[in-house]
């Protein structure tokens, strides 16, 4: 939840609320009559376009369960069954919206090789098969279109990719949709899949469709052509009628729902693993999904093969696929607590955070529309049933049921790793003053315990970076500027840009054992409690900045400055050459002032690694702040030249060597890791070790608040 970007009002979870919810979306929650709000289910959103909001997003999604699933429609009267899925058997589910034919070839291998196109060039393919004009064919189709326009647009860029058109040999890619012709039902699949080819052997398209039947059940159809209006369906109408049985086929019924089947082999990459693909239209048809033992849990391959309780509700949502993870609400909560804290720590600080999550959840009611929360940090990090572990389930059950409110409501428990010291106040993230939410000290230290050091170099090269001092050995040597030479004690060690691991940013250099470095200094490895990031240049903080805010920056950076903080010292405002930085939030300053990544939090100090202030005669100085302003060292022959080094190294005021980058750079001290509004987690950690309990470290974060039980 350290991505939050506003806060909303705390509210109740009224009766009123929640007969309204069931009432709209069909969600089996216990009404609330006590004092207390509760909640029996939660829609978790998985995928899903809202824009503003939350946008993650797959073309389709494929589910599979030990025991086998039963897959149906949901509807506010309840659920439907239509069919079931065999015992481990896959089933994806995508919408039959608008999309780009790209190819439809004999050939699996010529089709495989477009769809790795595709996908390499962020496209969303699929890879189906059809038995049309005598052969099987396989077609290659690319995205999840909203508008036949968006399909038109998409099939003409990919007749425009050069690299592709070898691969077609002529065929000219062209939009598809979801306008059908539809038979009268047939009895058996079996039957309709007949119909199907020989609809197909007319070189249309042709798909085996099935429908609720009305006595129950299902009942199996044929629907013919793929066409993106009326208009272009009537082409297929007339085509058809040489078809036996084409006389009968009349437009499809737009407001039902249906699946279409398809064999789909773009997972498996095979001509021999294909899967079942059921598309549905884009009306209010809702997919539902439940595990054919209620005990079992369903897989979702995209997202990263993940396991969840419960049952899952596909729909059509913002024209794409929405897909919506259904679960008991105290079991989502086992989940939650597992992903958010770790769960080695003491059982008092697990049961702050399920209480905490509990509040959160429920405060925030369907605010995603169709879901009360994203299984991102945008509202709680939820993993599914695979990272479950007993000592975070057991405080969820410890303290079931149990809430934090203020003046009787909800409060809105936000949460962060670490405060670095002192909680935010409210007003220092999303300036809007909260009164349970107010900065507090916090004994944050524990996070740096048992932690490594790392040493500031400089290398051969003249490049600065960080290195873990366990991979470092001392020479006995020093600089004639008294600083400490060593050497590398391994080879193919890496040169780190900051002093921690990231895998998400470049290494600076790889040295190996016996490559000697000078060190500038020896700092603790950034951790929760304190991190450095930095330097960045000029050029790389403009297009982190301009990305995010407005107006943009033009030309290059000389100065940042910290012009006012708030109760905690954290950044209220900051300025980039004397002017105000824009920005919705402070919280903002964190993803604007962020190279390769944001920025731990908004309490940081600035240092310009560029700015050289130099003493002349009579006593004037100069400042120097960039490589426009060019420095002239004098040798050992008396004589003066440009520096043309990357770097400069003097003595400061307290005698420590300090590197002075030829252009302008900027790094960031700080503490803290999130937002800081809240319980700190490191802190609840700290507070627990030292014997406080649950009910005491959520009151010591949230002021003046009460815990009460459903």
């Amino acid at each position: 939840m350290d991505m939050k970007k506003s806060l909303i009002q705390a509210k109740r979870l009224s009766l009123s609320f929640l007969i309204a919810s069931l009432l709209i979306l069909g969600v089996q929650s216990t009404p609330v009559y006590a004092a207390v709000p509760s909640l029996d289910q939660i829609r978790v959103a998985l995928f899903m376009k809202l824009p503003g909001k939350y946008e993650s997003l797959a073309p389709a999604a494929a589910f599979s369960s030990p025991g086998g699933m039963q897959i149906g429609t949901r509807a506010p009267v309840g659920v439907t069954s239509w069919f079931s899925a065999a015992a481990n058997s896959e089933a994806r589910f995508a919408v039959d919206d608008y999309k780009a034919r790209v190819l439809e070839t004999s050939d699996f291998a010529t089709a495989l090789s477009v769809y790795q196109h595709i996908v390499s060039a962020k496209g969303t393919a699929y890879i189906t098969s059809s038995a049309k004009s005598g052969a099987a064919l396989y077609q290659v189709s690319e995205g999840a279109y909203a508008t036949a326009a968006e399909a038109v647009s998409a099939a003409a860029r990919w007749s425009a990719d050069s690299k592709l058109t070898a691969l077609l040999k002529g065929y000219k890619p062209s939009a598809i949709g979801p306008y059908h012709l539809e038979s009268p039902a047939y009895p058996t699949e079996e039957a309709a899949l007949k119909a199907a080819q020989q609809f197909g052997a007319a070189g249309l398209d042709a798909y085996v469709a099935i429908r609720a039947g009305s006595k129950g059940g299902v009942q199996y159809s044929v629907m013919v052509g793929a066409a993106t209006s009326a208009a272009e369906l009537k082409v297929v109408q007339t085509a058809s009628i040489k078809v036996p049985g084409g006389s009968a086929l009349k437009e499809a019924a737009a407001g039902k729902g249906y699946f279409l089947k398809q064999a789909d082999y773009s997972a498996g990459g095979s001509a021999k693993s294909a899967v079942t693909l059921y598309s549905f239209p884009a009306n209010e048809m809702k997919v539902w999904i439940s595990p054919a033992k209620p005990e079992q849990a369903i897989k979702l391959n995209e997202r990263s093969n993940r396991s969840y309780r419960g049952s899952f509700e596909l729909s059509s949502f913002n024209g794409k696929l929405a897909v919506i993870n259904e679960l008991s609400f105290e079991e989502y909560l086992y989940s939650v607590v597992a992903v958010e804290m770790y769960t080695s720590w003491p059982m008092e600080a697990l049961k702050a955070q399920a209480v905490a999550a509990r509040t959160f959840a429920l405060q925030k009611g369907f605010g995603f529309q169709i879901a009360h929360v994203v299984d991102t940090t945008l509202s709680q990090a939820y993993n599914g049933i695979g990272v479950e572990v007993k000592s975070a389930t057991d405080a969820v059950q410890a303290t079931k049921g149990e809430v934090i409110l203020y003046n009787g409501k909800l409060i809105e428990a936000l949460y962060s790793s670490s405060a670095g010291g002192k909680t935010a106040d409210a007003s220092e993230a999303w300036n809007s003053s909260i009164p349970y939410l107010v900065s507090t000290a916090s004994p944050d230290e524990i996070s740096e315990q048992g932690l490594l050091h790392w040493y500031k170099v400089v290398l051969g090269s003249g490049q600065i970076g960080y290195i873990r001092e366990d991979l470092l050995k001392g020479t006995g040597r020093k600089t004639a500027a008294d600083s400490t030479i060593m050497e590398l004690t391994t080879d193919n060690t890496n040169v780190r840009r900051h002093p921690v691991v990231q895998d998400s940013v470049p290494v600076v250099a790889i040295l190996n054992k016996g490559d000697q470095v000078i060190v500038l200094e020896k700092v603790l490895q950034s951790n929760e409690m304190s991190w450095v990031r930095g330097p960045f240049t000029s050029p790389e903080l403009v297009t982190a900045i301009n990305a995010r805010v407005n107006p943009k920056i033009t030309g290059s950076i000389s100065s940042i400055e910290v012009t006012k903080r708030g109760p905690s010292g954290r950044a209220l405002e900051i300025a980039v050459n004397g002017e105000k930085l824009a920005v919705s939030s402070p919280d903002g300053f964190r993803s604007a002032l962020g190279v390769q990544g944001a920025l731990p939090s908004t309490l940081f100090t600035v240092a310009e690694e560029g700015k050289l202030v130099i003493l002349g005669a009579g006593g004037q100085s100069r400042t120097k702040t960039d490589e426009k302003q060019s420095v002239y060292v004098m040798g050992a022959a008396g004589k003066s030249a440009v520096s043309a080094d990357p770097y400069l190294y003097v003595l400061d005021s307290k005698e420590q060597v300090r590197a002075v980058s030829k252009e302008a750079t900027f790094s960031f001290s700080g503490s803290g890791f999130g937002h800081g509004v809240g319980m700190s987690q490191y802190g609840a950690y700290a507070l627990a070790e030292q014997g406080y309990d649950y009910a005491y470290i959520l009151k010591y974060y949230y002021k003046d608040v009460t815990i009460e039980k459903d």
